[in-house]
This record gives structure tokens, sequence and C-alpha cells, in this order.
């Protein structure tokens, strides 16, 4: 018989983090954060961790463990989540994985195989110094004309991730795109994947706000600290919620733009999160609004409650 897992998934903002604590308390869990950002130490207003006090006593696993300035990839997630959901599930207790980073979480649902095979450290160190002289552009061009679709679900400004698709292409004459497709799509779990989503009014009016709570809270501060710890440059700084206040902190731009920037790319961010989850992973979908949430929430219960008794 094999595992059950359950998956939150959905845009940023949505209630994901509330509705995960509700589902470990009532079907005895443990929460693995599906989040790519949350792993980093020290980034904790920008990424909206989950705080100790919204823990509400559940075990929380993938949360601070990195440095700001280690790399981490999708390959370590997904080694790393499997392990954990061992150990969980060796307790006798339901795996839940709750966040937002699409690739992630299907690599661990779907147990994506990562070849190591297709790897070259002349190409990356060659490539890594072209891209110095010349920028990201021109290569995250050639990425857009050879793989139009991983292009779409990587930053211009997430360098590694560039140089990864190009490696890949160049050592297999196989896009990522075309490999990821290859991708047997079965599970070694039992995924019940519950998905929250909102209208986009209200979804956006609740990204605007959480981004105005951010800078309440001290994100400025928190971005500011890791300039000056030397993380300017790190792959984790390029990241939303930090890099749209560089140019502030420099003079080069006055803070309310700056704001005004991480709302527009939440919200964008928040446009291709849904996407991803329709097209690649099989969601039951549940629209969440304001007024009726904590009926839904209890309609997700009943739900996730009749999945659990079939298996």
């Amino acid at each position: 018989m094999k595992q059950p897992v359950v998956a939150i998934v959905g845009p940023t903002a949505v209630g994901k983090t509330s509705l995960s604590i509700q589902v470990a308390k009532r079907f005895n869990g443990e929460i693995i954060s599906g989040d790519s950002m949350q792993i980093y130490k020290g980034m904790d207003i920008g990424t909206a961790k989950v705080t100790h006090e919204e823990m509400n006593g559940i075990p929380h696993y993938m949360i601070d463990i990195k440095d700001p300035g280690d790399d981490f990839s999708v390959a370590e997630f997904q080694d790393k989540v499997s392990r954990y959901i061992e150990e969980i599930s060796d307790r006798g207790k339901l795996p839940i994985i709750v966040g937002g980073t699409g690739l992630y979480i299907q690599s661990v649902l779907y147990n994506f195989q990562f070849s190591d095979t297709a790897r070259d450290d002349q190409f990356r160190y060659n490539l890594e110094k072209k891209i110095e002289q010349e920028g990201v552009e021109p290569h995250f061009n050639r990425l857009k004309e050879i793989d139009p679709e991983q292009a779409s679900k990587i930053h211009p400004n997430n360098i590694r991730r560039v140089i990864r698709a190009l490696e890949v292409y160049e050592l297999t004459g196989m896009t990522m795109s075309e490999y990821q497709a290859t991708q047997q799509p079965t599970s070694p779990y039992n995924p019940i994947l519950i998905g929250l989503n909102m209208d986009r009014e209200t979804l956006y009016e609740r990204i605007n706000k959480r981004v105005d709570d951010m800078v309440e809270e001290g994100l400025l501060s928190e971005v500011n600290r890791l300039v000056e710890q030397g993380y300017e440059d790190a792959q984790s700084m390029k990241a939303i919620g930090y890099k749209e206040f560089l140019p502030y902190l420099y003079d080069q731009q006055p803070l309310q733009q700056s704001v005004e920037a991480l709302k527009q790319n939440s919200r964008r961010y928040a446009k291709r999160q849904l996407t991803y989850f329709r097209n690649k992973m099989d969601v039951n979908w549940y629209e969440i609004s304001l007024d009726t949430a904590t009926e839904k929430f209890e309609e997700i219960l009943s739900d996730l409650a009749g999945k659990l008794n079939q298996i």
C-alpha cells in the first residue's frame, strides 16, 4: 500500500498555511515546506515564512536549513523531502507538503529522475564567464528560442537555472522541457493534492496588503542586513521580495517604487503558480472567499477524511 501524502498548493497569500495547520491537527500530520525560498535562514519576512506562533505546535521541516549564500537545487529538495516523508510515515504521522513552488513539489510526488550525466563543469564555467561579461539577457533569449516553455518558468535573473537548461540542451540535444516530459506520471505515494484559489481581485488585494504588512514588519531592514552580510550577489537575493529593494538601497529609485514593484511581481508570480499547478498536476481545487473560508476549510477537511478512509 502506497503512503498517502497530502499536498496543499496554490498561489501566494491564498491561505495555505492556515489550512495546513488545521489538516495537521485533524489528521495527526507533520508539515514539510514546499517553498524553495523558506529553506534560507534569515530570509523570513520576504518569504512569508511560517512563524512559531502560526506553527501551533506542529513540527515543520525544510525551513531554515541553508545559509543565503548556499546553492540549492530541485534534486536536493526532492532527496531531502523524500527522506522526511519516510521518517514522518514511520512515526505513524501523515506527511503534508505545503507551498507554491510547483516543480519542487511535483518532483517529489512523481519521483522525477534527475540525470547526473548531463553535466559539464567546463561548460558551466565558460557560460558563467560569458554572462559576467555580456549579461544574462542574450543567453536567456537563446533559451527562449530553443525551449520557450522552460524559459517561461525561469526568471532571467536566475542565472543558475538558465545555465542548467542550456547545459542540458548542449550535452543531450534534448531541451529541459522534453526531458521533463519523459518523466513517468506515476507516484511512489498516494498523493492527495488540495488546491486553494480565490477570485483574482480578492487575491491581488490580499497580495498587496501582505506586501504592505511585510514592509511594516521590517522587510527593508531584513534586505539591508542580508546585503551587509555579503549576500547581495547570492542566488537567494534574486528572489521576489528581495531583489526589488536593492535599487532603493543604492539610491537608484524611491522606496514606494520598490514596494510597487514587489506587489506587481508577486501578482505575476501568483498567476504563474496557478498556471503551473493547473497544467502539471491533478489538483482538487477549492475556491476560497473571505466570507466563507471557515466553511470551505471544513468542507476540505471532510473531503480529505473521505479520501484517506478509501486508502
